[in-house]
């Protein structure tokens, strides 16, 4: 079961060649032409048995047919998974290459990378879907604070469609194999506690709770049966009194039973098995597997050693022009004074849950008609403010994205954490919003999702350093978008620009050099000026989450040097709205690979437009 470990696996790939970027398939010798209809014959084919693999994925990415299954995990078809996974990438080294057009070419060598990638991550007990993913699925560590079957499954059904009769029996067969994604569950954590694979302890205070919050006395009052409340127009009385009880049976005797056996696993058994110490290099392997992951991550061939640097310096140069920020309000005190002001101070305080909300969705409303002036394209795709639900918000993010599917006309949706809203500070909203809603992760994923003549898994590619490198990039944007007048949403942005460098050094520190979580927490808290408990859940996200941190600032820091290095080439031939457009418009793809399309876009610009 992998849908928020699937949306999209990414991995350091080596390609290059600008000349691979056109979308279409190119006309050609009858060799050529053999070569691509072979080549796409085998991406759909291999496309198809991925989507019935992982039915969560298909559910959305808008894959019809797949709705009414969960991901089988049990041992003898992840068995099958990784024989395939094999046997398909020997399938695709049939193909002749060098007979293929440029344009499937690089589809070639993309999915080249993405099988290898993630046979290379079997070593390391991964169920890897060759799409890659932000997160790894982990067969020892199946579940997490963040990450597991007490998100995918709410997230899932969620995303199911409610248009029809038929699309109620997929739900409620879902509902009836809930038992079945349990009990694999809980064999696969037992599987890792038998081989030293656990997640840390202290990550795991919180997971029985979000268990026991799925369980409720009414199961209408269930988030999972929200379905069965609010019917279409279309369905008959009888029709709804059927779906209703039996959605109801399905959860008393199926759903909820299930829970109960997951929550007592936990308290009883696995967290007083899960290891003490939080890095991942203290499990077996687990050094070789942080650098595999900071590959995978990065899209580079960075030493943990050098982001860790990397990472310092950032904070030095960031906490200067926060210092200066500081002096231009008239804030009279040090550093720790204003931060303590700033979060607690009633001005920076929302008044409820749907007064956070709406500020969200404000905020929203004014980024869109100015997202003209910097782009040539947008995507047709509409997005959504939605509350984190309740029950697993206490250990999530400020904000996180989830992507919308077109096929399914299902509209993303930037969700925000409402949990303990003191701690929710009205300062960083319009950052988070430019982060995860646009120009940020909603813009550029709705665009690759749209792309036409290309292969679907090209749609659905997510590299950490790109998707996120975008993200973080698309928060510099605020002033060109008329964003941060203000001075202390001035200082959020600051703040977060901080946060991701300390990204750098503490995830690095935790899993390669020996940090403890305390001081993790504490150079995070003092350095960035959040919240004591963002603080505290960001670092138990690095902590479960290896290497992933790294991705959002080195990705950034990339593409803001292709922009200096096009401005530069450039001069006043630079359309900053074209630029943009040149970025976003393949989808996703490893940092060498975009510094290849962008070296191609200028020179294609310079054609097009010689100096006098």
């Amino acid at each position: 079961m992998k849908f928020l470990s699937l949306i999209a696996l990414m991995l350091a790939v080596s390609l290059a060649s600008p000349s691979l970027f056109a979308q279409a398939p190119a006309a050609g010798n009858n060799s050529s032409d053999a070569a691509t209809r072979q080549l796409r014959e085998f991406l759909a084919k291999d496309w198809k048995y991925w989507m019935h693999e992982y039915p969560e994925s298909a559910t959305a990415y808008g894959y019809p047919g797949e709705n009414a299954r969960w991901s089988d995990d049990s041992p003898a078809s992840i068995a099958a998974r990784n024989r395939h996974l094999e046997n398909a990438l020997k399938q695709l080294k049939t193909i002749p290459r060098a007979e293929l057009p440029a344009s499937e070419q690089l589809n070639y060598d993309l999915y080249d990378e993405l099988l290898q990638t993630a046979v290379d991550g079997l070593r390391f007990h991964d169920d890897v879907f060759p799409i890659p993913s932000v997160f790894p699925a982990n067969l020892y560590v199946p579940i997490t604070q963040v990450e597991g079957p007490l998100q995918d499954i709410p997230n899932t059904i969620a995303m199911m469609p409610t248009a029809r009769a038929s699309e109620y029996e997929d739900i409620l067969a879902r509902l009836n194999g809930i038992p079945t994604v349990i009990d694999q569950t809980i064999d696969m954590m037992k599987d890792g506690m038998a081989h030293g694979w656990t997640p840390p302890k202290i990550t795991m205070r919180d997971v029985p709770k979000q268990t026991e919050s799925q369980i409720v006395s009414d199961p209408l009052a269930s988030p999972l049966l929200s379905a069965f409340k609010n019917y279409p127009a279309s369905f008959t009385a009888e029709q709804k009194a059927d779906f209703t009880r039996r959605a109801e049976a399905a959860y008393k005797d199926k759903v909820a039973p299930s829970f109960q056996k997951l929550a007592d696993f936990l308290t009883k058994t696995y967290i007083l098995a899960c290891r003490d110490t939080i890095s991942i290099s203290d499990i077996p392997d687990g050094a070789a597997y942080y650098k595999y992951l900071v590959g995978w991550h990065t899209t580079t061939d960075m030493t943990p050693e050098q982001i860790h640097q990397i990472g310092l310096d950032l904070v030095k140069q960031t906490r200067a022009q926060m210092d200066e920020l500081i002096k231009q309000t008239g804030f009279k005190g040090s550093f720790a004074d204003f931060v303590k002001f700033v979060n607690t101070d009633p001005r920076f305080k929302f008044s409820s849950k749907d007064d956070m909300l709406l500020h969200y969705r404000a905020t929203a409303k004014r980024a869109d008609p100015e997202l003209e002036h910097l782009f040539g394209k947008l995507p047709r795709l509409p997005y959504g403010v939605r509350a984190v639900p309740d029950a697993v918000a206490p250990s999530q993010t400020e904000a996180y994205y989830e992507q919308g599917a077109p096929d399914a006309a299902r509209p993303g949706y930037l969700y925000v954490d409402t949990y303990d809203l003191p701690s929710r500070p009205t300062w960083d909203v319009e950052d988070l919003v430019l982060h995860e809603g646009v120009p940020g992760r909603h813009l550029q994923i709705s665009l690759a999702q749209e792309m036409q003549g290309v292969p679907e898994f090209r749609k659905q590619i997510g590299y950490t350093a790109f998707i996120e490198g975008w993200a973080l990039y698309s928060e510099t944007l605020g002033p060109e978008l008329g964003f941060y007048t203000d001075p202390y949403q001035k200082f959020g942005f600051l703040s977060a620009v901080m946060w991701r460098a300390v990204r750098l050094v503490v995830d690095t520190g935790i899993h390669s050099m020996g940090w403890s979580r305390d001081q993790a927490i504490q150079y995070f808290e003092e350095t960035t000026g959040q919240p004591h408990l963002n603080s505290v859940v960001e670092i138990d996200r690095y902590i479960v989450w290896p290497g992933q941190a790294l991705g959002y600032m080195i990705g950034r820091l990339e593409i803001q040097k292709l922009r200096q290095h096009a401005e530069q080439e450039l001069r006043d031939r630079f359309d900053i709205r074209a630029f943009h457009d040149a970025i976003v418009d393949q989808g996703a793809m490893p940092m060498d690979m975009l510094e290849s399309r962008t070296n191609a876009w200028i020179a294609e610009q310079k054609a097009k437009h010689p100096s006098h």
